[in-house]
């Protein structure tokens, strides 16, 4: 099973961080997730498309614009409403299974 809930896998987690800052194409987010994951996160092209694929059909990131680029489609996305509140939702959970180690011993 992926690491990150049954709804938000690691690398979903952080395609939609990515998405963050505003819309990037698929190239612009595979290099921001190997940037906000000190290169531990590198997920295949094809499975970051399949990624894109499921997090739009679920709502939670959708198509901003397209346009093209040496002849080839260039397709932008960015994060919904639904998609902030799903990964500041994931940020707590593993925020609070953090503080369970983090803290000190005995408290």
């Amino acid at each position: 099973m992926p690491r990150g809930t049954s709804e938000v896998s690691e690398p979903m987690y952080f395609v939609l961080t990515a998405l963050r800052a505003g819309p990037l194409h698929g190239h612009a987010i595979s290099k921001s997730i190997k940037e906000l994951s000190d290169g531990r996160v590198q997920p295949s092209v094809g499975t970051l498309y399949g990624i894109l694929e499921r997090l739009n059909e679920r709502g939670v990131i959708a198509v901003d614009r397209e346009e093209m680029v040496n002849g080839r489609n260039r397709r932008y996305f960015r994060i919904t409403d639904e998609g902030q509140a799903l990964v500041e939702a994931e940020a707590r959970r593993m925020q609070a299974a953090a503080s369970l180690v983090l803290r000190p011993f005995g408290t």
